[in-house]
This record gives structure tokens, sequence and C-alpha cells, in this order.
């Protein structure tokens, strides 16, 4: 027989997890490369606003500070401290915003000509930073603006501006973190729909893998029995032209009953890829090894074939167990018949409490032998390794003299069952 009962079990090239998943890059620490239109929109607010501070707070006349001085500041500086903030605004937008919004509070306590580009800083960083940095930024803009109090003039008492000054930066503080923590969230619904999507496709996969296996292992295990049922009656037509005619037209008889078997197999799987039916037609049973057997001899083949057991409710094999029993019988006789051409085979189904041992064994080819009807791909025992494997059960096939120290071939199997 040839080497395709040594052929090894393939392991199936399954996914690894999460195969096609490609996560969602989460929130950056710090914010990304912003576009230059919202760069420009940003920056061209936030000078406007600048500018008109700057104007109010130039224009102002000098009065008393919340101090014990009156401070005269030049026009100019407030100037410069607008321009130096309006030029620090695109740095908000890149890696060095935490820097950009240290030295904004800084101008913040020289001019209120900085106010409105260290508000925008200490929102920045609170948005796109962890809390705490941001509330050292949000302290710092604090503790600019309430130095920019004792020595400049405002609009309220020390003590109302300090409160106010406190609760606008806790504010933006506030603002800044529910909107990172809201891109969080939305960044793991998200990455958990992407998950989901992912795991839905690959079962879908592996379903429809594992379908096709099916239905691949289905059509081998019945049509290769037939056909090879087939070749091996045309043989015997061939080689024996000068039968007896009654044994001719018998033989032709099987030939015909086995093309009709065939073309019914054939219609049941193309209907199954068609409807989708839950399974391929009647379930074999334990008693339909006999016909197994019967059809084998009919065609030329010697089997002998042994049953013991399966009497006692605790010896008779559930139906899937009894399936592969058939299907380890018949791949054993169609091996047989097209690797062994005349060889005498013994099939032997032993039934045990919670087990059933499976045996189909051939002498090698006859002498004189017609030539095998075609080499094997070992799919068929690759397949019948998986069932039994399933089953919790095992399988082994190779020459005899691993087993016996005779020539030939042996195919067992061991599966097992909860009693």
């Amino acid at each position: 027989m040839s080497s395709t009962g040594t052929t090894p079990s393939p392991t199936l090239a399954r996914p690894g997890p999460m195969a096609a998943y490609a996560p969602c890059p989460p929130p950056a620490q710090g914010p990304p490369p912003a576009p230059r239109g919202i760069l420009v929109a940003a920056w061209a607010l936030v000078a406007a606003l600048t500018a008109a501070t700057t104007a109010a707070v130039a224009g102002a006349p000098p009065v008393r500070g919340t101090g014990t001085l009156t401070v005269l500041v030049p026009a100019g500086v407030d100037v410069v401290v607008g321009v130096v903030a309006v030029a620090l605004v695109p740095l908000l937008f890149t890696r060095r915003s935490v820097v950009a919004a240290f030295a904004l509070a800084a101008l913040a306590a020289v001019s209120g000509a900085a106010t409105p580009a260290a508000t925008v800083g200490t929102l920045q960083v609170a948005r796109w930073y962890p809390v705490r940095t941001a509330a050292w930024v949000a302290g710092a803009g604090f503790l600019g603006h309430a130095v920019q109090a004792l020595w400049r003039p405002v609009s309220l008492p020390l003590g109302w501006w300090l409160l106010c000054d406190a609760a606008v930066h806790a504010a933006l503080l506030g603002w800044g973190a529910y909107g990172r923590e809201r891109a969080l969230v939305l960044w793991s619904l998200r990455d958990r729909a992407r998950r989901a999507e992912a795991e839905a496709e690959q079962h879908v996969a592996e379903a429809r893998t594992a379908e096709r296996t099916r239905i691949a292992r289905e059509m081998h295990d019945t049509l290769a029995h037939r056909l090879s049922l087939l070749a091996a009656t045309a043989g015997a037509l061939e080689y024996r032209p000068d039968a007896d005619p009654a044994q001719l037209a018998a033989a032709a008889g099987r030939v015909r009953a086995g093309v009709s078997d065939a073309l019914e197999d054939l219609r049941q799987v193309i209907r199954l890829l068609r409807a989708g039916p839950d399974d391929l037609g009647p379930v074999p049973r334990l008693d339909d090894v006999r016909r197994l057997v019967d059809d084998s001899r009919a065609a030329g083949t010697s089997v002998a074939y042994e049953r013991t057991g399966g009497s006692s409710p605790d010896a008779v094999p559930p139906a899937a167990v009894a399936t592969a029993v058939f299907r380890v019988v018949q791949e054993g006789l169609t091996n047989a018949r097209r690797h062994a051409p005349g060889a005498a085979v013994r099939v032997t189904v032993a039934c045990g409490p919670g087990e059933v041992r499976v045996r189909v064994a051939d002498d090698g080819a006859a002498a004189g032998a017609a030539s095998p009807a075609g080499t094997g791909t070992g799919t068929g025992l690759v397949g019948l390794r998986e069932r039994a494997t399933l089953l919790g059960g095992t399988l082994d096939a190779g020459p005899h003299d691993v087993h016996d120290g005779a020539g030939g071939f042996v195919v067992e199997a061991w599966l097992p069952w909860d009693v």
C-alpha cells in the first residue's frame, strides 16, 4: 500500500488572535499636529483678542494699584508682551505646549495682554495631558494673574479677583480634563467595536473553513469509496472478458448501481451547497459496516469481518462514534482496493463499555494483481485523524511491520465516549 497512511496530519493554519484587527491608536499624550486651517484660525482668534486686550491695558490711565504703590507701566511693555504671547500660540499645538503654557503664565504676571493666550494654553494642556501635568500649568496661570493683580490695576478688589482667577483656571482644568476623558472613552468604544468586528469576521472565516473541510471529508469518504468499487469492478471486466456472461452481467449491474449511487451522493452535496441544510444525509450506523464489507466482496475483494460486543447498553456507541467507525472501515477498504489490489482484508470491530476499537488490515498486494487504480493524497487518513481527535480518540496507520512484523498495511482507531 502507498505511504499515504504515514502522511502526518497537518496542522490547520488558523489565524492568530485578532489577525485582522488593527487597533485604533489611543489619544496621544500631547496635541497631535493640527491641520493648517485650524491652526491659522486659532492663531488669528487669539491674536485679535490679544490685540484688543493690549489696547485696553496700554490705553488705561495710570491709577493706584491694589498694592500700596501707583505703578506706571509704559505702553510699550504691554505691546511687547502681546506680541510675544501671540508668537507663542502656535507652540501650544505642538509637543512643546507645556513649556509654552508656562511661558505664557509668566507673561501674564507682567501684563494682561498675555491673558487670552495664557487661557488657551491652560485649556490646551488640560485637553491633551494628564491632570497632574495640567494642574501644574493651571496653578502657574493662577499665580501669574495673581501677581499681575498685586502691582497692576484691576477692576475688582484683590480678594474677589483671586477668587475669580481660581474659579476660571479650575474651570479650564475641568473642561480640558473632561475633553480628554471623553476622547479616551470614545477611543475605547471605537477600539471595542473594531475588535468585535474583527472577531466576528474571524469566526465567520473559521466557520467557512470548517464547513468546507467537513464537506470535503464527506465527499471523500462517500465518493472515493464508491468510485474505488467501480474501478475494481471495471478492472475485473477488463481483465476477464471471457468470464461467464451471468457474472459479466452482474458486474455490469454493480457498475450501473455504483454510478447511480455516486451521482446521488454528488447531487446531495450540490443540494447542500445550494440550500445549506444541517447535514449531508442519513448518518451511518454501526450495522452499515456490514454493507461496506458486502460491497467490497461483491467487487472481488476478499474481506473477513468480525464484530464483537455491542450487545449491552453501555457498549452501544453514540451516533458520532458509529459514523467514525463506518468512515474508518470505509477508508481502510478503499485504500486496500486502491493500493493493494487482490489483497485479503480483515476488518475487526470490537465494542466495549465506553469505547470501540476498529482495525482494517490487508496482507499486501497479491502477486500478479493489476496495477493500483491511482495514488492517494492522504487526505482521507488526515480527515479520519481529525475526526478521531475531535472524539477524544486516536488513529494509527502504517505498514504491518510496525504492528505485527508482517507485510501489508493496517489502519487502527480507538474511539471512546462517555457511558
